[in-house]
């Protein structure tokens, strides 16, 4: 193919990449930069993904639109991460609870419950004000007949602190839905880690993981349906990590959940 063919076929090429995929391909150049376009373009993306690590969880409202769909007890915790950037600076703080939280747990200690489910900001709190309440009300119809544990929302949260509250609730499994890290085209992506019998010191290897949570990656309602996919198992096997593979037909596709 000669030249001349290469440069009318690479814009027509890019542009149907570009069709399948968010990712930056085929940007064009103006001299020995890129249009203006779509370098304002990467600014505004990486100034989303800053916003979504920096922007503050609003617990009160989230337990109302919880506790609107449980019709049961939402707890607030807080981890030992007194403020966000002490959270981004000490991720070890981001997986224990403070004095307060802790307290309030063992007060609240009922059970047994199969199943704990614990809401935290992680690294987009924009991620859980726009999937978790939806995710939870697509996944309660799919728990009929399971014990479940108030639901317990924690600001400065990173994934390892389901563990300390699942123990402490006396929960078979934890769930906890947190907001991943955010990428360029990815703010507002929730992730579900799942552990069986929670208590501190569980290893990642130990939870399984459902990513991309979002309207433009996996929706609610297949997220729900493989999670509840994912609970079934891990209770009829009494494990969750790198030893449970699973395979499930959801919305009549074939799925892998490895």
């Amino acid at each position: 193919m000669n030249e001349i063919a290469l440069k009318v076929l690479a814009p027509a090429m890019a542009a149907r990449l570009r069709e399948l995929t968010p990712a930056r391909v085929g940007l064009g150049r103006t001299g020995v930069s890129q249009p203006t376009r779509d370098q304002l373009a990467f600014q505004r993306s990486l100034a989303q993904a800053r916003d979504a690590v920096n922007a503050r969880m609003q617990p009160a409202a989230l337990a109302a639109a919880i506790r609107s769909i449980t019709g049961g007890e939402v707890l607030r915790a807080h981890s030992a991460a007194a403020d966000r950037v002490t959270y981004l600076q000490r991720p070890d703080l981001g997986r224990m609870l403070d004095v307060t939280s802790r307290a309030t747990l063992e007060r609240t200690r009922g059970g047994p419950y199969d199943l704990a489910l614990i809401v935290a900001d992680g690294l987009s709190a924009l991620a859980v004000e726009r999937h978790a309440v939806p995710l939870i009300a697509a996944l309660l119809p799919l728990l009929a007949g399971w014990r479940l544990a108030p639901v317990c929302i924690v600001e400065q949260g990173r994934v390892a602190i389901a563990d300390q509250i699942g123990h402490a609730l006396g929960a078979e499994i934890a769930v906890s839905l947190i907001g991943e890290r955010p990428g360029l085209s990815s703010p507002d992506s929730l992730g579900a880690y799942i552990t069986w019998q929670p208590r501190p010191g569980r290893t990642d290897a130990e939870r399984n993981c459902i990513s991309n949570i979002r309207t433009e990656g996996l929706g609610c309602e297949v997220a729900a349906a493989r999670l509840a996919s994912y609970l079934a198992e891990a209770r009829r096997r009494r494990l969750t990590g790198v030893a449970l593979r699973i395979e499930s037909t959801v919305s009549g596709e074939r799925l892998n959940l490895a």
